[in-house]
């Protein structure tokens, strides 16, 4: 349906998350910029909400910064059509699903597919209740991506058979954030995807050092990384993208 394919169509994808508007839409801007300049395939851009329960305290933050600036979903629409301007590779939202309720979801929706937002990212929507948006997510052709946590290998293979886009692999159960040892065994996980689907997936979560990368895209199609960046976000504002690069390329590089 989408363009998200091609993020995977040249080795492992490098997909970094960045939440739009922290510290503001210039900076999230450039940190886009830096990361696809070094290697980014695919970017997840986070639409702000006031409580993001997959979000551990570091992108929480990020959320309420971005809130605190007056960033809209308005805006971000506006701010995505500038980017596209010269920002080529697939991008996705992720946010929550009362963002696009409360929005509309058709309205909301059909600006993804006027801005050429290639997918969305519902994490506290229920594989079950998936219907309330995958109906008008394929009337615009926009993926509605699924998140696999550690669960049975039934209710695995139930959500890959569907599967859009791409398969978003929690690496553990809980919120985002940095880790310490990875416990859950991936390799299971992805093995049961691939008897039951084709669609490429990425492993996220407490994904953050150059040596985790390479060891989850051994084991995946790829590696997903955010609280890492939004820390650099955090710590340097303005002037973070320019350390946004040189981490991404450090992680593509990786990956190869």
């Amino acid at each position: 349906m989408s363009n998200i394919a091609s993020a995977f169509a040249n080795g492992k994808a490098l997909i970094p998350f960045i939440t739009c508007g922290d510290p503001d839409l210039a900076t999230t801007a450039a940190a886009i910029r830096a990361a696809v300049a070094n290697g980014a395939d695919l970017i997840e851009l986070g639409i702000p909400f006031s409580d993001p329960t997959a979000e551990g305290s570091v992108v929480q933050g990020a959320n309420l910064r971005a809130l605190r600036g007056g960033v809209t979903t308005d805006k971000i629409f506006d701010f995505v059509r500038e980017l596209r301007r010269d920002v080529k590779v697939p991008m996705v939202f992720m946010t929550y699903a009362n963002v696009v309720f409360s929005y509309g979801a058709e309205r909301f929706i059909s600006a993804c597919r006027e801005t050429r937002i290639d997918g969305l990212i519902l994490p506290d929507l229920p594989f079950e209740e998936k219907e309330e948006f995958a109906p008008i997510c394929h009337q615009y052709g926009v993926d509605l991506i699924s998140l696999i946590a550690p669960a049975s290998e039934n209710r695995i293979a139930m959500i890959a058979k569907e599967a859009e886009g791409f398969l978003y692999i929690a690496s553990g159960l809980g919120v985002t954030g940095t880790r310490g040892d990875i416990k859950t065994d991936l390799a299971a996980i992805v093995d049961v995807i691939r008897q039951n689907t084709s669609i490429p997936c990425a492993i996220g979560f407490g994904i953050s050092t150059p040596d985790r990368a390479k060891k989850m895209a051994a084991i995946s199609d790829g590696a997903i990384i955010g609280s890492a960046i939004v820390e650099l976000l955090e710590k340097y504002g303005t002037q973070a993208p320019k350390y946004i690069g040189t981490y991404v390329k450090s992680m593509k590089d990786a990956i190869k």
